[in-house]
Parts: C-alpha cells; sequence; structure tokens
C-alpha cells in the first residue's frame, strides 16, 4: 500500500536527520583528529542509514564489480551517475578514503556544514566558469597526492531516471591533467529514492562499479565520452526494474 511506504518513508527520515545531526555534530568535536580517523568517525553514518533504510522501507541493494574498487593508498578519480542522496550515503562506506566534490552552499548548513569541512570536501562555487575548474584541478591534485580519491558527480546536480544527462568535463580535466585512472559508476537508485520527494520505494538497487580507464595519452573530451558512454549504456541496462514502478511494492 502506497500509504504505508509513505509512513516508512517518513519514518527513516526521522533517524536520517538524527544520525546525520549527531555525526557531523561529533565530527566538528573531531576536528583535531587525522582526517582518516574523522573519515571512519563518518563511515558509521553511513552505516546506520544504510541499516535503517532497509529496516523501514524495505530498500536494500547489490554491488557488481566490486574487484574494481582500489585499495586504500592507492588515489582514482571516480565518476558516478547521480540520481538520487542515496549514493551519497552508501559511498562513504563503500571506498577507501575519499573527498567529495561538491557544491560550496552545502558548507553553509549549521552543524551538517562544519561537519562536512572536517571531511575536506573541494566545496565548489557554481557559476564561477573556470575560476571552479582551477579550484577543482588545484585542490585535486593535492588530495589525489596525499593518497585520497576524489569523487565527482559529473552532471553536477541529481538527473531522474530516463531524463537526458548533461556531463560538465571538470572532472574529465582533472584526470586529463594528474593522469590518475578514472573508475565509473552506474545504478538505479533513482528508481527506488527519487529526487524532491518523501516516498522510498522497497526493492533492490543495483550498482555497477566499472573497470579503471586509463587516463595516459587521453585529452579531457576523449575521457569524458569514455565515462559518459560506460555509464548511460549501463543505467540503461539496469533500468528500474517492476519492484520500483509507481504503485508497487508490498504493504
Amino acid at each position: 500500500m502506497i500509504a504505508i511506504q509513505y509512513l516508512r518513508s517518513l519514518i527513516f527520515w526521522f533517524g536520517f536527520i538524527a544520525t546525520t545531526i549527531t555525526v557531523t555534530a561529533t565530527l566538528t568535536l573531531a576536528c583535531p583528529l587525522p582526517f582518516r580517523w574523522r573519515y571512519y568517525i563518518s563511515r558509521s553514518w553511513s552505516i546506520l542509514n544504510i541499516w535503517w533504510l532497509r529496516v523501514t522501507c524495505g530498500l536494500g541493494y547489490t554491488i557488481e564489480g566490486t574487484e574494481n574498487i582500489p585499495a586504500e593508498g592507492e588515489p582514482v578519480i571516480f565518476m558516478s551517475k547521480h540520481q538520487s542522496t542515496w549514493e551519497t550515503v552508501l559511498y562513504q562506506n563503500l571506498f577507501p578514503p575519499m573527498v567529495w566534490v561538491l557544491k560550496r552552499e552545502l558548507m553553509w548548513i549549521p552543524i551538517f556544514g562544519w561537519g562536512l569541512a572536517m571531511l575536506r570536501p573541494i566545496a565548489i562555487k557554481r557559476g564561477t566558469g573556470r575560476k571552479a575548474v582551477n579550484q577543482l584541478i588545484s585542490q585535486g591534485r593535492k588530495r589525489l597526492e596525499q593518497g585520497l580519491s576524489v569523487i565527482i558527480f559529473p552532471e553536477g546536480t541529481r538527473t531522474s531516471p530516463g531524463a537526458e544527462p548533461h556531463y560538465h568535463i571538470g572532472g574529465a580535466l582533472l584526470a586529463a591533467k594528474t593522469r590518475y585512472p578514472v573508475i565509473p559508476i552506474a545504478h538505479n537508485a533513482g528508481c527506488y529514492w527519487p529526487k524532491r520527494t518523501l516516498l522510498k520505494r522497497p526493492g533492490t538497487i543495483r550498482v555497477v562499479i566499472g573497470k579503471p580507464i586509463d587516463t595516459h595519452g587521453m585529452k579531457p573530451g576523449e575521457i569524458m565520452d569514455t565515462v559518459r558512454d560506460w555509464i548511460e549504456s549501463t543505467v540503461a541496462e539496469l533500468g528500474c526494474g517492476d519492484e520500483a514502478q509507481p504503485g508497487s511494492g508490498s504493504s
């Protein structure tokens, strides 16, 4: 029943907000600790909410291509499809220590933004064009050289399943300048946790982690085309599944 799904989703949000406030406040207090300690504190937020999502909404996940996840200390540039908030929750625990490329406005949110700052994100101001790209390349290079991976949503914002994607070149420029490998990631989370809605549909999100792309000798446009083609073709293959169609789901 759709009413019960909404109730379950509401219960999930209460827990999600509570854990987010608690963990980000703890991260702020953990400011003196080394980055990796703070990062592992943040993983508790991911673990708790992925579990809570399964308990309250019946939403789980599967992962294909785990053999492509690099070991800690082997930095790469992750480029992921962005359909939902869900992937930002999972990735924090799925991958070795990494930093996010995100919009600067998130840093202004009280408590949440303070905790987020403890994870050393690359906070980009939208609409600044070349200045934002230069910041991404400069700070991204430093993080990679320090042994931290960088994760980028090349679409820049969440894109609904089936919508025409628009990929930005920034991540490809970072890869071309630094020559670090790129790992593309596809998923269908938007079918179960759509953007701008309370509802979470029960089912199983599928995540596919692609093989590393060797960027040596590749131009930014070639990197971007390779990433986009792989992600979009894989997302198309994943589809949404019958369980994620509107009105579906158990009571």
